[in-house]
């Protein structure tokens, strides 16, 4: 048997589609579809961001680079990876990864490792979300903070972060995806499944 990340289903069919809301973040479209079973969803919305990095950057004392920020959505200063959009002028998102490393926390590595591109919802929405690994991360410059961005930088011992995120420590859900698979691709924690007993 062959693995597929993404099993093969018989497309939607696009009857017709409309711009509900575009502005600079988000453009929002509702489309006429029919499924594969016949059925008409009318309207099926769909959202368009620019792609997205999350950056786990680790410094030389085994301590995770994280911000905490206030999100309007949660209405609640949370802590994360840093992360943003990537720009069209970025590139890529290792670029992308590095540039908002430095903005939101003063932090630079020596080296960038792009490892995945997910999606932050395969149901809605049309962007990915790059993981990108920053070891050796040190701080070395001011940082430079948009409109909107409270942010405050904080240094958490690895192990401390692990145990905290069964507790919501970390409350966005992509950025522990981000995280574990980032730990992973470093050699830090492995994904052995264990005999059931």
């Amino acid at each position: 048997m062959t693995e597929s990340p993404q099993a093969e289903a018989p497309p939607w069919e696009v009857l017709s589609s409309r711009t509900a809301l575009r502005d600079r973040w988000i453009d929002v479209t509702a489309d006429a579809v029919r499924d594969s079973r016949g059925n008409v969803l009318d309207p099926f919305y769909t959202l368009s961001y620019p792609d997205w990095v999350h950056v786990v950057a680790i410094t030389a004392a085994d301590e995770l680079v994280l911000v905490r920020q206030y999100r309007h959505g949660a209405q609640a200063a949370t802590l994360e990876l840093p992360a943003g959009a990537i720009d069209k002028a970025d590139g890529d998102p290792v670029t992308a990864a590095a540039r908002e490393l430095r903005e939101e926390t003063g932090y630079t590595a020596p080296a960038y490792r792009h490892l995945d591109s997910l999606s932050p919802n395969p149901a809605t929405h049309r962007n990915r979300a790059h993981t990108v690994l920053a070891l050796g991360a040190t701080l070395t410059h001011p940082t430079a903070h948009e409109a909107g961005e409270d942010i405050t930088v904080e240094l958490w011992p690895l192990p401390r972060v692990l145990e905290g995120l069964g507790r919501g420590v970390i409350l966005h859900a992509m950025h522990v995806a981000s995280l574990l698979l980032a730990l992973k691709a470093a050699g830090r924690i492995d994904f052995r499944l264990k005999d059931a007993s």
